[in-house]
């Protein structure tokens, strides 16, 4: 729809010039404003700011001159909505904006998006469900025309109307609970497996895991690699040193903290995700402790290897598990323009490969620390 102003006089400024009508100081100037000043109808004027054919070329020259007088901008979600269909406002559902790996996503999901005419709306849930509810209800109600969502909480059949509806939605790093849907998601079992293979392999067997809140699919499926893979080297009670809740990088230095100073401390660190990894590094230096060319002379070294890679890692060293955080909202954009195009399609799941990235502070051998 178009909102429609009411009778629009000249107006005599102070200095004595006229405006036009419809540019009343402080109000965006209507269509009904356009229409006036070049003598048409408000249906010729829609017709011509729509850019629908059969106009007349003087009377869209009017329309267009009259437009710019007045500094008339088109309402393009107003206009599509009025034609029965959706804007071309996709809208993404974030986990924490805070996050440098949301900003990336949301990078990647952009420049896809750039491509095919559609415009991004950023959201943030802060990992609280309620919200994440909320915000997806008000971008289904503000009709985008797709949307995408990293979940958080632990159901979203309220979006199956949505869904049958032919919305097309996806979920990104983490997949939907009660509803099928085309997802993205990394190789979180697979990266954490090579990142613990990788500590054992340099003698470490008392590693410990720092992870985010233990409802997240994200975590479960990195902390449940991290015990079996353990189990299967011989390792008794694999998750004795398992930590989560960590939810940012201040409580992932108490916690680590917390381990370093046991009786028996953890001769490794795995951290589940970049403001984890922070934390520790933070933690370490707090208690004089390094990871590599950092530690103190003479100083115990701890091998630490973080989950997700992050600004400055390869300057610190840090040894990581990688992936194209970019490619991975391309993929989910991707997938959403698709599913509008051939909405018939069967939900698809894309998982994104990883890496690990040797870089210095996961190579720090047992012997090391003695």
């Amino acid at each position: 729809m178009v909102l429609q102003g009411g009778p629009a006089d000249r107006v005599t400024t102070t200095s004595g010039a006229q405006r036009a009508p419809g540019s009343r100081g402080g109000r965006r100037p209507t269509l009904a404003s356009v229409a006036e000043l070049a003598g048409v109808s408000l249906k010729t004027a829609s017709r011509v700011l729509n850019d629908e054919p059969n106009v007349a070329a003087p009377t869209r020259a009017k329309v267009q001159d009259a437009a710019q007088r007045l500094g008339f901008r088109r309402n393009a979600v107003a206009a599509d909505l009025a034609r029965g269909g959706s804007s071309r406002l996709v809208g993404f559902v974030t986990g924490d904006l805070a996050n440098p790996f949301y900003s990336a996503l949301a990078s990647g999901i952009e420049r896809e998006l750039r491509h095919h005419g559609l415009q991004l709306i950023t959201t943030s849930s802060d990992e609280d469900p309620e919200r994440e509810r909320s915000l997806t209800e008000a971008l289904v109600e503000r009709r985008v025309g797709a949307l995408v969502v990293t979940p958080t909480s632990t159901d979203h059949s309220g979006l199956q109307p949505e869904l049958d509806g032919g919305l097309p939605v996806v979920f990104v790093d983490r997949p939907a609970q009660g509803v099928d849907a085309d997802t993205v998601v990394i190789d979180n079992r697979g990266g954490m497996r090579d990142a613990v293979t990788h500590l054992l392999a340099h003698g470490h067997r008392r590693i410990a895991l720092v992870g985010d809140e233990s409802r997240l699919w994200t975590f479960q499926e990195r902390r449940e690699a991290f015990v079996a893979t353990l189990r299967e080297a011989g390792v008794e009670d694999p998750d004795r040193y398992v930590r989560d809740g960590a939810h940012d990088a201040e409580l992932a230095r108490t916690f680590v903290t917390e381990l370093l100073a046991l009786p028996e401390p953890p001769t490794a660190l795995l951290t589940a995700n970049n403001k984890i990894t922070v934390g520790a590094l933070q933690a370490l230096r707090d208690v004089g402790l390094g990871t590599g060319a950092d530690a103190m002379p003479g100083s115990r070294r701890v091998a630490l290897v973080g989950f997700d890679d992050f600004e400055l890692a390869d300057l610190l060293h840090v040894t990581v598990v990688g992936y194209d955080v970019v490619e991975m909202g391309r993929k989910a954009a991707a997938l959403a323009v698709s599913r509008a195009e051939s909405p018939e399609l069967p939900p698809r799941l894309v998982v994104v490969p990883t890496r690990l990235l040797v870089r210095g502070t996961g190579e720090v051998p047992v012997a090391a620390q003695e």
